[in-house]
């Protein structure tokens, strides 16, 4: 069984069902709390939904647990979600963000789009009990060395953290450096050619 997320024109009907609900949830709720910014909503496609899609690409086989961290408007962890209800159906998915009107729109999200595989954390990340997670990801949340303290206690003893980062990239990996050892792969993003995600894994303290 392949993990690996395909073109939205090949994904069943019901996955890019739920895409296109998720999109209309965006904009039905964005007025209100600003889940994305406003010049990003006439394209969700590219901007939101494909770049999250690229995330689930590199899940490892038989991942069980994904915890996104400062999920926001459900980028990529909703998304991530969907693809799993397909391709990885045992995969269960953690949204943790501590703003409360955000995290009861992906709850309402899940509810609506009939996602049993997602749990929703109104928590700061520090506060979450360690997850163990297979995956942990994140997306425009904080820098790469603060993102790598936050994953830390969250991940499994051989997790890997997915790091959607922008043209800056280098600069971070090598402050990060500083205070973590880590492997590291770079993949280019498919919607910003100066972007990558970052691939993580051996992460320990310095």
């Amino acid at each position: 069984m392949s993990v690996a997320p395909l073109p939205a024109s090949d994904v069943s009907r019901e996955t890019s069902d739920r895409l296109s609900r998720l999109k209309d949830l965006i904009r039905k709720w964005n007025p209100a709390i600003n889940l994305v910014s406003k010049g990003s909503l006439d394209d969700l496609e590219n901007r939101h939904v494909i770049d999250s899609m690229q995330v689930f690409d590199h899940s490892p086989k038989g991942a069980r647990r994904w915890t996104d961290l400062g999920s926001g408007g459900g980028f990529p962890g909703l998304v991530v979600a969907i693809l799993a209800a397909e391709h990885a159906p045992l995969l269960e998915v953690d949204l943790i963000e501590s703003d409360k009107r955000k995290a009861a729109f992906l709850q309402t999200a899940a509810r609506e789009l009939g996602l049993g595989n997602i749990s929703v954390f109104a928590k700061r990340i520090e506060d979450v009990p360690p997850r163990g997670a297979d995956v942990v990801s994140a997306r425009a949340l904080a820098p790469l060395d603060t993102l790598i303290g936050l994953s830390y206690r969250h991940l499994a003893h051989d997790g890997i953290a997915l790091f959607l980062k922008g043209a800056q990239h280098v600069r971070e990996l090598d402050h990060a450096l500083a205070s973590w050892t880590f492997d590291v792969q770079k993949f280019p993003s498919k919607t910003d050619p100066q972007a990558v995600i970052l691939k993580l894994g051996g992460i320990a303290r310095v």
